[in-house]
């Protein structure tokens, strides 16, 4: 009869409820005066695929966790000198990521609730049922392993989002920026970042958030313009069960989920006044309620807004509450249009050719000298963003490794002069070709789609109707034209 399941690092198939043998074996340390104790669950231990070490006492544990860096400890509570318990609060504060479990013959509540509330993963009483031991460990790893991948995923999120990754360019304008940032991450200052829709402000927003100190901590990006004000209250602040037509459960807001973290508020300039009054008290008094509670609860995120109107002038105009704006205008940073850095394009280049290849599966990473020429000579008013969108296309179309200028828009499309640009379509009729055109690009993809053209999937299947429509009609009269 096969015995050989064991409980190791990585979780892979199952049989019984058991995970199966992986490739990295768990480090266990089992503590225990009671020496049968102790053989038999090394014995056991063992024969489940984990590393064992022994002692047999408190102390001797100790020294075991500093030289052997267990992963997993079993302890008995009820020891000669140090308890448990003890032992269990030292660990703790110079090795809080070891999971510990506690053992013992004497099953008394007191006990229970004390080992559960010093942060034991669980208690057990002996004899030990090795049965429930094993359901215990195999629930233990895949919680570890959750937690290593979340950990991974930090790193990874944090490395993707260092200076060096998001922000190119050399110009003076990114420099000054460069700097900005270096000196904003040491506190959780207000940031205000301003600038033409496709400059980068949320890249900015996250430079600040992954170079700072609370950078494991979440972000949280809000996009003020993609609800309604009811919608967008509930958002931001949670809403309590009951509260409108629809709150069926408790539901925590961004502000609760930011933590200790970051909110970026994108387009902040097109909130309600009363979201503005809303707004401000959570910035002066770090603190808010649900929709419907009455419960005060606590704000320790840091708050970035982003804008592309100029917020000065709307408080001019009436439009924008001049107490909440110097609220939000601790540090100003001012997002560069492209036209005003052109110097920064080829090195643009590169770096978006990098992430398209790697999203897209393919290898075109060179622009031939035409192409770039015509790159740099164009304003591009949709900036960073629309330079993506182009390069996206360039490269789908591509037929080699390099981008040539036959793959690149008409002149009348993106890149030409005001002299060849047609002025009589009307908003609509750019928007439905734009949309048609980088479908086009990416095959189909909705969600890729709806990334390079800087909206949701919810607004692009809005918008899709109407791309539709001029196709079939299109399609009717090519058919008729025969």
């Amino acid at each position: 009869m096969e015995d050989e399941h064991v409980l190791t690092a990585h979780v892979g198939e199952r049989r019984d409820g058991i995970v199966q043998r992986a490739t990295a074996t768990r480090r266990v340390l089992v503590i225990d005066d009671d020496a049968t104790a102790r053989r038999t669950l090394e014995r056991f231990l063992t024969r489940e695929g984990f590393s064992v070490t022994t002692a047999a006492n408190a102390n001797e544990g100790l020294l075991a966790v500093q030289v052997d860096q267990p992963e997993i400890i079993l302890s008995d509570i009820y020891m000669p000198g140090m308890s448990g318990l003890e032992l269990q609060a030292k660990i703790q504060e110079f090795a809080p990521h070891i999971n510990i479990l506690l053992m013992t013959g004497q099953d008394d509540m007191p006990t229970t609730v004390k080992a559960m509330q010093q942060g034991a993963y669980d208690y057990l009483t002996k004899p030990i049922d090795l049965e429930r031991l094993k359901k215990i460990l195999t629930r233990l790893i895949e919680t570890q392993q959750l937690s290593e991948q979340l950990e991974l995923l930090k790193k990874s999120e944090a490395e993707e989002y260092k200076l060096e990754n998001i922000l190119v360019g050399r110009s003076q304008q990114m420099l000054e920026i460069y700097k900005t940032i270096g000196s904003v991450t040491r506190s959780r200052v207000t940031v205000l970042i301003e600038g033409e829709s496709g400059t980068g402000k949320e890249l900015i927003a996250r430079a600040i958030h992954f170079n700072s100190p609370w950078k494991d901590e979440p972000f949280i990006a809000v996009n003020c313009t993609a609800l309604a004000e009811t919608l967008l209250e509930s958002e931001l602040f949670g809403h309590m069960k009951g509260s409108f037509t629809g709150a069926t459960a408790d539901k925590r807001g961004k502000f609760e989920l930011a933590r200790g973290g970051t909110i970026f508020l994108d387009e902040i300039g097109e909130i309600s006044p009363t979201l503005q009054v809303k707004l401000l008290r959570v910035l002066q008094e770090r603190e808010f309620e649900r929709v419907g509670g009455e419960k005060t609860l606590s704000m320790n995120a840091r708050i970035i807004a982003a804008t592309n109107r100029e917020l000065k002038k709307e408080v001019d105009e009436g439009r924008f509450r001049e107490d909440l704006y110097y609220r939000l205008n601790v540090v100003s940073i001012k997002a560069p249009p492209l036209r005003e850095r052109k110097e920064d394009i080829p090195i643009l280049v590169t770096n978006l050719l990098r992430r398209i290849n790697e999203e897209l599966h393919t290898k075109v990473f060179k622009v031939s000298e035409p192409a770039m020429e015509r790159i740099q000579k164009h304003d591009w008013s949709g900036n960073v963003r629309e330079l993506e969108n182009v390069l996206t296309r360039a490269v789908v179309l591509s037929k080699s490794d390099v981008i040539e200028e036959s793959v690149l828009p008409n002149p009348s499309e993106h890149l030409g002069s005001a002299n060849h640009y047609d002025w009589n379509r009307s908003l609509a009729d750019v928007e439905r070709e734009h949309i048609r055109r980088v479908l086009e690009g990416v095959h189909g993809n909705r969600t890729e789609a709806s990334r390079i053209l800087g909206i949701s999937k919810p607004t692009l299947y809005a918008k899709l109707p109407s791309v539709k429509h001029e196709e079939k009609v299109e399609h009717h009269l090519d058919h008729h034209a025969v």
